[in-house]
């Protein structure tokens, strides 16, 4: 490994960024259940009170709604808090000061008042803690003109779209998922950002396209790797933020390979992978397209707590690659 790369996993790249950021700016400051003493529920800012302090790393009380509203005041004032709500399940109980107010306040004072503000949450399955604790909810929040929804799949893409996230002006809702925590990654020793609205090609293919975000990337190019044992190729894009979207890159991706999956966790009804497959049919992809465009999703379900009924309940690896081969054979 060269001098200058380091690796890191996902949570140590998410602490990197806040370290960073809070040396870098004053006024960035971190708040949320059991982030303080405890270090997280998840272990991503463990530590950081022994460095910081408890002006910088505050425990608040177990009130999502107190934590969501906390943040946009600070906010308003000139601060960047970094809110965390433990489980995305939680965030539902924040949904007036983050719908109604975070997302609008810009827009209803005619660009006066900044909200930046970055919520932090841990949402998807896969760690046996069942229906409340498990869901994956991003599309009710890129519904909502006025947020920015951010979902990273490696460590890289953590830590630099945290740092862009925490400087930008706008409320960012960050979605960290839970299986994601433990993967490593390499990552320069130096500062770096990701910018919010940039889509990256993970694998490069020829035969068809799969979009997919968070979890779902490495299972996505897992399944490539194996479909290309068989002599298919398959170009991966992780939108990285959902809003804003690069679909600009999706679209050029399926003009170049004519088939386009879309792989995500939540469940299929209303899920932003429509949204995805919307754009895409209604841009000049669409003439290129020899074959409907599918998509894999989470069945329309609560996620079970029984391991093996979880597991059947999202999308995962063989799930990817029957889909793709039923796409790259049909006329």
């Amino acid at each position: 490994m060269p001098v200058n790369i380091v690796k890191l996993t996902y949570r140590e790249a998410l602490r990197r960024a806040l370290r960073e950021e809070m040396q870098r700016d004053e006024n960035v400051y971190m708040m949320g259940e059991d982030i303080g003493v405890y270090g997280g529920a998840f272990g991503v800012s463990l530590g950081l009170m022994e460095e910081f302090g408890k002006e910088k790393i505050k425990d608040t009380p177990l009130s999502e709604s107190v934590i969501v509203g906390a943040a946009l005041g600070s906010a308003l004032t000139g601060m960047r808090p970094v809110a965390e709500i433990m489980f995305m399940d939680f965030i539902t109980i924040g949904m007036d000061q983050l719908i109604n107010q975070a997302a609008k306040i810009h827009y209803m004072y005619g660009g006066k008042a900044r909200v930046p503000m970055v919520l932090r949450t841990a949402g998807g399955s896969g760690t046996g803690a069942a229906a409340q604790h498990s869901q994956s909810l991003e599309a009710l929040l890129c519904h909502i003109p006025g947020l920015k929804v951010v979902m990273p799949s490696t460590p890289y893409d953590a830590l630099g779209l945290l740092k862009s996230s925490i400087r930008d002006d706008n409320p960012v809702v960050f979605i960290e998922h839970k299986l994601l925590y433990s993967q490593k990654g390499e990552m320069p020793q130096s500062e770096y950002l990701v910018s919010l609205g940039e889509a990256k090609v993970k694998r490069q293919g020829t035969d068809a396209t799969i979009v997919a975000f968070s979890i779902m990337v490495p299972k996505a190019l897992a399944a490539a790797d194996k479909l290309s044992k068989e002599g298919i190729s398959i170009e991966v894009i992780d939108p990285r933020t959902l809003v804003p979207l690069d679909s600009q890159r999706i679209v050029n991706s399926v003009k170049k390979t004519h088939r386009l999956l879309i792989v995500h966790e939540a469940c299929g009804r209303g899920g932003f992978g429509a949204e995805i497959l919307a754009q895409v049919e209604e841009s000049e992809a669409f003439d290129y397209l020899d074959a409907p465009i599918r998509r894999l999703t989470g069945r329309n379900i609560p996620i079970p707590y029984s391991p093996g009924l979880e597991r059947r309940t999202v999308p995962q690896e063989d799930d990817i690659i029957q889909a793709v081969s039923k796409l790259v054979v049909s006329e």
